[in-house]
C-alpha cells in the first residue's frame, strides 16, 4: 500500500480537485492507495471537506490538530497514522501533480544512477511556477544545503517526496526539520535520489511562507549539520573550537608575559600592559575557549547518561540464525 500524506492549512477549495486527481492516478495505474489528510488547525472549513471525503471513500482518513502546529508536526502525525509500505507526501495547493505518483514508485524500485534501490526519492521542480522572489532564495538555499550536508539534491524544499516507511522508525521530526528528512535519512545510511516533476501554478489561496521561512530554514540547516555530523560526539566540534580559542588566548598571554619581563631591561621597547588591546583579546579568547570546552563536556555527559531514543547505527538486514548442531 502507498500512503499519501497531505498537510492541510486553509486549503478548502483545493481538496476536492486534489482528491479527484489522486483517484485518477490510482485507477489509471492500478495502485493501492490510502490518503491521509492532516488538518493543521485550518479555519476555513477544510476539516468539514476532509470528513465528507472520509465518509464517502474508505481510502481517505483525516487527522485534525487543535491549532496550527506547523508542517513538520503535521507530517510527523501523518507518518504515524500511515499504514503503507511507501509514504508519499505532497502539498495540498495543487502545485504538486498527483500524476507523478507512479514515477516516484518506479524510481524507488529502479534506483538512481548506481542502479541500487532507493529509500527516498525527492521531487525536483526544475521549472517552477512561482514568482522570482521565491525561486531565487530557494535556489541559493538548496545549493547551501547540498554543500554543507553532502546530500546533492536540486530541490530540498520540494513537498513531493516518497519514502520507505522504515525510515520513520529511525528518523524523528521536530521543530521545522521536515525539509531535511532526506539529509537525516542519508545520515542513517538510507539511499537518496531525485526525479524531475511537473510543477503547476497556484490556483487557490496564497503562499503560507515568507521571508521568515528562509531565516528559520538557515538556522535549521545549522542544527541538522550539527546533529548529523556531531550528534553523538558534541565535544568534537565544541571542544575543537574551544581548544583553538584557548590556545590562541594562552599564546597571547605568554607573549605579553615575555614582553613584560623584557621591559625590565628595556622600558621603552614595549608599551605598558594596560595600554595594549592584546590583553583584552587574549583574556577573552582564553575564557571563551574554556567555556566552550566545558559546554562540550556537559553535552557529552548528557549524551552518555541520558542516551538517545534511536541507536547510533542503522541495520538493513540480518542473516537467519544458525540452527543448533544436529538440527536439519
Amino acid at each position: 500500500m502507498i500512503s499519501v500524506v497531505i498537510p492541510v492549512y486553509n486549503e478548502k477549495e483545493s481538496l476536492l480537485p486534489l482528491h479527484a486527481e489522486i483517484v485518477s492516478a490510482m485507477h489509471q495505474n492500478a495502485l493501492q492507495l490510502e490518503v491521509v489528510f492532516i488538518d493543521d488547525g485550518s479555519k476555513d472549513g477544510s476539516w468539514e471537506v476532509i470528513c465528507d471525503l472520509a465518509r464517502r471513500y474508505d481510502w481517505v482518513r483525516g487527522v485534525r490538530f487543535r491549532r496550527n502546529f506547523g508542517k513538520a508536526a503535521a507530517l510527523s502525525a501523518g507518518f504515524t497514522a500511515a499504514r503503507g509500505d511507501i509514504i508519499l507526501t505532497l502539498d495540498a495547493d495543487l502545485q504538486d501533480d498527483p500524476a507523478e505518483i507512479p514515477r516516484f514508485m518506479a524510481a524507488l524500485e529502479q534506483g538512481g544512477e548506481n542502479a541500487s534501490r532507493l529509500d527516498v526519492v525527492s521531487g525536483w521542480k526544475r521549472v517552477r511556477r512561482d514568482p522570482w522572489h521565491k525561486v531565487l532564495p530557494s535556489r541559493i538555499f538548496n545549493r547551501m544545503v547540498s554543500w554543507l550536508t553532502g546530500v546533492r539534491l536540486h530541490d530540498h524544499n520540494c513537498g513531493m517526496k516518497a519514502y520507505r516507511s522504515e525510515i520513520f522508525r529511525e528518523v524523528r521530526l521536530y521543530g521545522e526539520l521536515h525539509r531535511f528528512i532526506p539529509v537525516l535519512a542519508a545520515a542513517r545510511g538510507f539511499r537518496v535520489g531525485e526525479i524531475e516533476i511537473n510543477h503547476r501554478p497556484r490556483r487557490y489561496g496564497h503562499s503560507k511562507y515568507g521571508v521568515r521561512r528562509f531565516v528559520k530554514g538557515f538556522l535549521d540547516l545549522l542544527t541538522v549539520k550539527f546533529l548529523t555530523g556531531f550528534g553523538e560526539r558534541p565535544q568534537h566540534v565544541l571542544g575543537s573550537m574551544g581548544l583553538v580559542s584557548f590556545l590562541l588566548g594562552s599564546a597571547g598571554l605568554l607573549y605579553l608575559a615575555l614582553t613584560w619581563l623584557w621591559r625590565i631591561y628595556e622600558p621603552d621597547r614595549f608599551p605598558p600592559l594596560h595600554q595594549r588591546p592584546l590583553v583584552a583579546y587574549s583574556l577573552a579568547a582564553l575564557l571563551l575557549g574554556a567555556q566552550m570546552m566545558s559546554i562540550g563536556f556537559v553535552a557529552e555527559m548528557i549524551t552518555s547518561h541520558l542516551g538517545r531514543k534511536e541507536d547510533s547505527y542503522s541495520v538493513v538486514e540480518q542473516t537467519p540464525p544458525t540452527p543448533p548442531a544436529g538440527d536439519s
